[in-house]
């Protein structure tokens, strides 16, 4: 097997869709030998700035020495993205081993339980991290965390970053329902941590920590700026990343028995991060600004909005706009469109976008005064606003992909963004309330 029919065989998993429950990845990972018994994870849940948080906690511990694993979802461009050691991505040998070993295991399942490719890769990318000897796992959420893969395991600790709405139509049309899901990853007696504010979703985390008596820490904005005053704030633009990582400071702080941290690995840790297509500022050699951040939701919307609106000028913003038919995309319209003087609706490269024409019309109707094109392609867009002083690219993390590629801001030769690519083949059952 070559790289490219390893990736193949990953990309046949897809149709068995996304599948909502533990016995399978359960069964899986058993037959692989239980790689996650050997290792120690922070399990991250949450709907905005997961990624965010893993990317400072994973560089936090690096600074102070460990190897640690960092898991995540989804990939920009590379495949290999999902599965790091010390911020190194998985190599193209290790990944072609690791799906020939896994290909016989998939055999002793009945032909009508498929596993998923997530399934899959939360089996693979434990046992990557097993043998590597990682000191530490940085575990992120994949859907929810109840009923996800990636909840077979037992870390250190818990972190749910915040509730909002997102995936309602898998996860539950309230807060307080989103909440329970994302509060399925809290352990009996293993420490919880969240920056969740909002009351309702916050009063079910408080319950299931309660009822499963984990220690629970809240991070609220208070203590954001107590928390980092003795700690330079991190280089990721943004009032939610300071959020995130007060946060990741607390999870250090509730874990400082089991794993030892002084201050100054915190600062060179936080001082360190790097986390693409999140608020990426790129400045071009004449000057020109693009800023890239996959806002996908309503919440991540209104994220981008106070930051734009805070450190950025709103004489010239052009804006590229580009959203999957799944998410809120009117919201999501509504919140940005009126920001920008030239807006650029355009297909995201995936069978779920939501067409140019219905972006265009949604943001007319909130910025009538806007210059508004409906384009075909990304592509199309960056050459059409070459020009432009300061153009934000955004509304969808596989747009931000695409925008690295043309951009020449990539490394990867490889585009695997379809792997991306995935529906519901089980609807969950959502936890009782």
């Amino acid at each position: 097997m070559n790289y490219s029919e390893a990736i193949q065989f990953l990309y046949g998993l897809q149709m068995f869709g996304a599948h909502f429950g533990l016995e399978n990845t359960l069964k899986l990972a058993a037959l692989a030998g239980n790689p996650q018994e050997k290792l120690r994870f922070i399990h991250v849940a949450g709907t905005n700035g997961k990624g965010s948080t893993c990317a400072m906690l994973e560089s936090i511990y690096r600074a102070a020495g460990l190897r640690v694993g960092l898991f995540t979802s989804p990939h920009l461009v590379s495949f290999r993205e999902r599965i790091q050691v010390n911020r190194q991505l998985i190599p193209e040998n290790e990944l072609i081993r690791l799906v020939e070993e896994i290909q016989p295991l998939l055999k002793q399942f009945p032909s009508d339980n498929h596993l998923t490719l997530f399934e899959v890769v939360t089996v693979i990318a434990l046992k990557f991290f097993a043998e590597q000897k990682c000191d530490l796992v940085v575990w992120e959420t994949g859907l929810g965390g109840r009923l996800d893969a990636t909840n077979i395991v037992t870390a250190l600790a818990s972190v749910i970053t915040n509730i909002a709405f997102d995936h309602q139509q898998w996860l539950g049309d309230t807060l307080e329902k989103i909440a329970a899901e994302k509060a399925g990853i809290i352990k009996p007696g293993i420490p919880v941590v969240t920056a969740t504010d909002e009351k309702s979703a916050l009063g079910i985390i408080k319950r299931i920590a309660r009822e499963r008596n984990a220690p629970l820490k809240i991070v609220s904005a208070d203590d954001v700026q107590s928390r980092l005053a003795k700690t330079l704030a991190p280089p990721l633009l943004g009032d939610h990343q300071k959020i995130n990582a007060a946060l990741a400071l607390a999870t250090v702080e509730v874990l400082q028995k089991q794993i030892p941290i002084s201050e100054k690995q915190i600062q060179t840790g936080l001082q360190k991060i790097n986390w693409p297509g999140r608020m990426q500022l790129i400045e071009k050699p004449d000057g020109r600004k693009i800023l890239l951040d996959g806002a996908h939701n309503p919440a991540g919307a209104k994220a981008l909005r106070k930051a734009l609106e805070k450190k950025f000028s709103a004489k010239e913003r052009t804006l590229i706009l580009g959203i999957l038919q799944d998410k809120d995309w009117r919201r999501i319209c509504e919140t940005l469109a009126p920001l920008a003087v030239r807006i650029f609706a355009v297909s995201v490269l995936s069978e779920r976008t939501t067409s140019p024409n219905e972006l265009a019309s949604a943001c007319r109707a909130v910025n009538p005064s806007a210059k508004i094109v409906p384009c075909d392609s990304l592509d199309v867009a960056l050459k059409k606003c070459a020009d432009d002083g300061f153009v934000v690219v955004t509304g969808s993390l596989y747009l931000v992909g695409e925008a690295l590629m043309l951009l020449g801001f990539s490394t990867e030769n490889s585009d695997e963004r379809g792997l991306n690519e995935w529906v519901v083949a089980s609807k969950p059952a959502l936890a009782s309330r």
